[in-house]
């Protein structure tokens, strides 16, 4: 896990050392910047396999130097299968270089991007990549087919910028971060930013399980050559689904996710809340630590008091299961402290997950990775807006129709553009609801996932320097999510997740820890400190959705995402957004409204 930067292009070597700077938090263990004429590429390694021997950028057999963010699970398993390559390290990430390689050398030409796809989609493992090749003078730019590492980029005077954080663009003084209203008006909508945007304006995300290929025009200026899928999910229902003989395969795939994910040189714990999803990974973590011939993971659990019902579930899972199990109690005036550095980090409107800062502070003193539930709810229908598709649409249409913003009007009339920001045409609320199946497969499509649950994880752990993993969205455990019937993720009468149950329940978890139905993170964990912050914050909240006139209809009845966008304000666009911010959200909030 680590940060990665560059630009291509009439590259500056000390815009990507400034970008390093601004990613430090996502790798504090290594700093390194490599460049020739055309490219400069910068690397901040947070060390978890090969401690001493993978420090980036890693240089291939000829001409090819390479930056990665992320994990490779079955690198061992490409590193012997390639003997004959001359390997450099003991690590994960040279195996990208090795079958990069191989490919070039059983093609007479330079490889297209359909080419780079199908060597890349031997990989299993979640990552961003920028590899530059000066033989066919090529850069490549790839991310993982679940979208959970990030990497975005941009143009600035015709040369590309690219990072795994938005921030690390502005060591650009030619980038000068604004706000996406049109971006704005999806997400706020939506309640997550939709396919490529990021709330900054021309600053867009690589598309999950993508390889763009880049080169440089006779002038010198950078241009997208070329842009192949490397996977794409497709959602599959077999025509039947029975517990008794398909429950233990289900088990199978998440248990075989869960040992993939304890690869690592350095110590790992798991993110328990309580709920089914985190236990269901507690409830196997003996069983795959044997598998994988690691030390069996601690616990963490973060809560506002000792009766909040997740404390007491993961209290008792982590009892069940004999693990040992590290508590914190939320000090009541956290959040107030927090709240500048989750904008900061999360780089979005989001402030009811702030238990995160402290519960990833806290795993972050003890180990380097951790495991967490995130991507079931997704894959297993477990959210409770999939039980009324029909009145969700009403309420992204309602939300749409409160905007004047005229970018509501083209999502309500199907006419967006299609471009690299806007995956279809029509983002209205009734566009996508017609059937569940549609709706799972519209939100793995075009951004719940990749652009919300992964990318809070993803940032908020990094911002203390630790790499959380996704055991339910491994491989084998993804494809089998995607063949089950709708009926087993979400019956018409009995509980969500009816699959993932059953195999649940093949465990020695509590039957009721089986049975406990899906509760909001963020309004879980700490609904009192939440509330509390909300109203404390009512009459800047109460300004900010003046202040935002063509947006205050849908503002008005979400007043955290009201907040959460004057601190996006604050943190990210004014004075450039170059440093992390000192000033308490009062005062941050203060220099928005005046």
């Amino acid at each position: 896990m680590c940060g990665i930067g560059g630009m291509f292009g009439e590259p500056d070597p000390a815009v990507v050392q400034r970008m390093n700077s601004l990613l430090r938090h996502r790798g504090p263990d290594g700093n390194a910047v490599w460049s020739d004429e055309n490219i400069s590429l910068g690397h901040t390694r947070l060390a978890i396999v090969d401690l001493i021997g993978s420090n980036q950028p890693l240089k291939g057999l000829q001409s090819e130097v390479l930056i990665v963010n992320g994990e490779i699970y079955n690198y061992v398993e490409i590193r012997s299968q390639n003997p004959s390559y001359s390997w450099n390290t003991q690590g994960d990430s040279e195996v990208i270089l090795a079958l990069h390689h191989s490919a070039q050398s059983r093609s007479n030409a330079h490889l297209t991007a359909r080419q780079h796809a199908e060597w890349i989609s031997q990989l299993n493992g979640m990552y961003a990549f920028a590899l530059w090749d000066a033989g066919s003078q090529q850069l490549l730019l790839a991310r993982d087919p679940m979208g959970i590492k990030p990497l975005v980029r941009t143009s600035v005077d015709g040369s590309l910028l690219f990072a795994s954080e938005s921030k690390a663009l502005r060591a650009h003084e030619g980038h000068i971060p604004q706000l996406d209203e049109q971006a704005l008006v999806a997400r706020l909508a939506w309640e997550y930013p939709l396919d490529g945007t990021t709330l900054l304006k021309d600053v867009v995300q690589i598309r999950p399980g993508t390889v763009e290929v880049w080169k440089l025009d006779s002038t010198g200026l950078a241009y997208l050559a070329d842009r192949a899928t490397i996977e794409s999910q497709k959602i599959d229902p077999a025509k039947d689904w029975n517990p008794e003989r398909d429950a233990g395969n289900l088990l199978e795939t998440f248990v075989e996710g869960v040992s993939e994910r304890l690869m690592s040189d350095v110590p790992v714990g798991i993110v328990l809340s309580g709920g089914l999803d985190s236990s269901l990974v507690a409830a196997v973590a003996h069983e795959a630590a044997e598998r994988a011939q690691q030390p069996v993971p601690a616990c963490w659990t973060v809560a506002e008091s000792e009766d909040n019902p997740d404390w007491m579930a993961a209290e008792e899972v982590a009892s069940s299961f004999d693990l040992i199990h590290h508590q914190h109690i939320l000090e009541s005036d956290s959040f107030d402290t927090l709240l500048p550095d989750l904008s900061w980090h999360g780089e979005d409107l989001d402030v009811t997950v702030l238990f995160f800062q402290p519960l990833f502070q806290k795993m972050s003193q003890h180990v380097t990775v951790g495991l967490c539930g995130q991507g079931a709810d997704e894959l297993h229908a477990g959210y409770p807006r999939y039980r009324d598709l029909k009145q969700h649409g009403e309420t992204i249409n309602s939300r749409l129709a409160s905007m004047s913003h005229p970018f509501a009007r083209q999502i309500e009339n199907k006419m967006l553009p299609v471009n690299d920001s806007w995956y279809s045409k029509g983002h209205a609320g009734d566009s996508h609801t017609n059937s569940l199946e549609q709706f799972l497969q519209f939100e793995l499509d075009h951004g719940q996932l990749s652009n919300f649950q992964l990318r809070l994880v993803d940032r908020h752990s990094m911002a203390h320097s630790l790499e959380v993993r996704v055991p339910f969205l491994s491989s084998s455990h993804r494809l089998a999510s995607h063949r089950l019937p709708m009926k087993w993720r979400l019956p018409s009468h009995g509980e969500e997740k009816a699959a993932l149950r059953a195999a649940a329940s093949l465990t020695s978890l509590p039957q009721h820890i089986v049975r406990r139905p899906k509760l909001p993170a963020g309004r879980a964990t700490s609904p009192r400190l939440i509330d509390n912050l909300l109203a404390e914050f009512k009459p800047q909240t109460d300004e900010l959705v003046a202040r935002y006139p063509q947006f205050s209809g849908a503002l008005q009845t979400q007043p955290e995402i009201a907040l959460g966008l004057g601190l996006f304000e604050a943190v990210h666009i004014l004075d450039r957004g170059c440093k992390k911010p000192t000033g308490s959200a009062f005062d941050l909030l203060n220099e928005v409204i005046g």
